[in-house]
């Protein structure tokens, strides 16, 4: 039978200085599903995609990648893996982050092409292809050549997206997409994130956006001073007797 399991946290902890922000978080994600994290500002969110895409170090913890450690807890301590194969593990994933970090010196193409050029090998026409089949599919097939700037953030965002797919990832992480657009702009980020659901395109988002995780997520974890205090399914979650959980839900759906 096919492992399923594309990511597995397991006892996650993660500190800067004397402030410990993710005290003991474990985490599945299988193939296919979408998992919404949601929580008050503040909450460890953030970090957990952070340490979960290997841009911070955790403090103890184990993160597997199908059945491939990143990381392994020995000892009260992470232990990573080799250069070489946290190199090869991160091709499994990509990240988009709230405020697109595009290349501003690249043409919309360059930054799409960029990375499986450089980081994957792929020849530049494979490249350019597989590049402009993406900005169709968002509907940017007349910006190729635009630079950043001249982009509305909801575009620039359906570009950040389309970079990450260019690679081919098993798991697409989401920082709140949306967090810095206008509610108009957010609705065109939504929809490619929306459509992605529909091809089963398995996904981690951290979000604010209630309605949305209602609507496309197989589960969601509520996350509150580091800690998962709730996790179960879009219905479970927002029927859930936890004061803190429908207070949070209710506030944000003002």
């Amino acid at each position: 039978m096919e492992d399923r399991n594309l990511l597995t946290i397991e006892h996650m902890k993660k500190h800067f200085g004397d402030t410990s922000v993710l005290f003991d978080i474990s985490l599945k994600v299988n193939k296919g599903e979408v998992v919404s994290v949601i929580g008050p500002s503040g909450s460890g969110k953030s970090t957990l995609l952070r340490c979960a895409t290997l841009l911070e170090e955790m403090d103890d913890g184990s993160l597997i990648y199908s059945g491939r450690y990143a990381a392994k807890s020995e000892g009260d301590k992470s232990v990573y893996a080799s250069k070489e194969d946290l190199r090869k593990i991160k091709r499994s994933f990509g990240l988009v982050f709230q405020n697109f970090n595009l290349f501003p010196h690249y043409s919309v193409i360059q930054n799409i092409t960029d990375a499986p050029i450089s980081v994957a090998g792929v020849g530049r026409e494979e490249a350019v292809s597989k590049a402009r089949q993406l900005l169709d599919m968002f509907g940017l097939s007349d910006k190729e050549n635009a630079y950043p700037c001249e982009l509305s953030g909801g575009q620039q965002q359906r570009v950040a997206i389309a970079r990450a797919l260019a690679l081919e990832p098993e798991i697409l992480f989401f920082d709140e997409p949306t967090s810095a657009l206008d509610p108009l702009l957010t609705g065109e980020v939504l929809s490619v994130i929306r459509r992605l659901a529909d091809e089963h395109m398995t996904m981690v988002i951290v979000t604010h956006e209630m309605e949305f995780a209602r609507e496309v997520s197989d589960r969601i974890l509520f996350i509150e001073k580091g800690y998962v205090v709730e996790e179960g399914t879009p219905e479970e979650l927002f029927a859930s007797d936890n004061p803190r959980v429908r207070d949070f839900i209710g506030s944000i759906r003002k």
